[in-house]
């Protein structure tokens, strides 16, 4: 691999994924039930963020609540310390609607991408095994 090519490596993001997804991820796991902060913590590595730093995510969940997308409220538990449940408000539902809207966009283009990509694969890959 050339040093052009591991430079430019180095540059891009780790997954591709766009910026402020882990808003669009806290939305939908909202949006399919109110969730406490731990809960959605243990929840979003299946929606492709392994590593989400909790500082970062309630960090997120509070700010979007400042932008009236989320509201919450503390939830008593005789099994231990209150714990703040959070649910979309109206507006978050309508920003849900527009993650989901541009994500599908995005995923027809890539998918257009990928499909041509896979094309040249084959070519090139028995190209030079000649």
């Amino acid at each position: 691999m050339g040093q052009q090519m591991k430079a430019r490596r180095a540059e891009e993001p780790l997954a591709g994924l766009p910026r402020n997804y882990l808003r669009a991820c806290l939305l939908l796991l909202i949006g399919e039930q109110p969730a406490h902060g731990y809960d959605l913590l243990e929840q979003i590595p299946r929606l492709g963020m392994p590593h989400v730093d909790p500082g970062g995510l309630y960090h997120a969940l509070r700010a979007m609540e400042q932008e009236g997308m989320v509201l919450s409220w503390w939830e008593h538990s005789s099994a231990g310390p209150p714990r703040r449940t959070y649910r979309l408000s109206n507006e978050g539902v309508e920003w849900l609607h527009a993650w989901a809207g541009a994500l599908r966009e995005s995923h027809r283009y890539l998918s257009a991408y990928l499909g041509r990509y896979d094309q040249i694969g084959e070519r090139t890959s028995s190209e030079a095994g000649r």
